[in-house]
């Protein structure tokens, strides 16, 4: 019991700090998770973050589910989703209650922009710690620059919507669509590769 209260108040802290969504949860995790606690290597945190990214929902209650299905099968998965989305659940509840007023000071309309602001660098920081750990060979790397031609070819291009050309690229823009091309993409490419190691041995 005592574990399923630790695993519960880990990602509650993991939950909370979490401001601007899945994207910005990585550094924060990996402290907690890796460094601290040591339930799992940086490897396997990557892969359950793109594992979070890939499937249906929140990525932060998804990322969660799978640490927690690993410590403790389903009921670490419970009590991991539990704690991650308790302090958001807490906190939007009492800011709901007074949204009305509360969004109206300008303490708090600069309070906003401060912390838009942080999340910029906590994403960068989870992009940062993501290519560490998964950039570490050719076709990783091709994948990921064809994704990042692909997500940013539509806006600067900035063809008409309603183009051929332009419904392509909003197509291929597409999470969901990069998804499913960088899955297959990577599948083709080290398929390759490690048919050329077996060829050449």
């Amino acid at each position: 019991m005592n574990f399923y209260v630790d695993l519960f108040l880990t990602f509650a802290k993991v939950g909370v700090c979490t401001f601007g969504g899945g994207y910005a949860m990585l550094p924060i995790l990996q402290r907690e998770v890796v460094e601290k606690k040591h339930w799992v290597t940086d490897e396997a945190i990557t892969d359950y973050y793109a594992l979070g990214q890939c499937t249906p929902g929140i990525i932060a209650v998804n990322t969660s589910v799978f640490i927690g299905h690993q410590l403790r099968k389903i009921p670490g998965g419970i009590v991991a989703a539990l704690g991650v989305v308790f302090p958001s659940f807490v906190v939007i509840t009492i800011i709901a209650a007074f949204l009305a007023n509360f969004s109206d000071y300008p303490a708090v309309q600069h309070a906003l922009a401060g912390i838009n602001a942080v999340v910029v660098a906590l994403i960068l920081s989870s992009v940062l710690k993501l290519g560490k750990t998964t950039l570490k060979n050719a076709p990783s790397l091709c994948v990921f620059l064809g994704v990042l031609v692909l997500g940013e070819l539509a806006g600067l291009l900035d063809l008409p919507a309603d183009s051929a050309a332009g419904s392509v690229l909003n197509l291929l823009a597409n999470p969901a669509v990069l998804v499913v091309l960088a899955g297959i993409a990577g599948w083709l490419l080290f398929r390759t590769k490690n048919r050329g190691k077996e060829d050449a041995a």
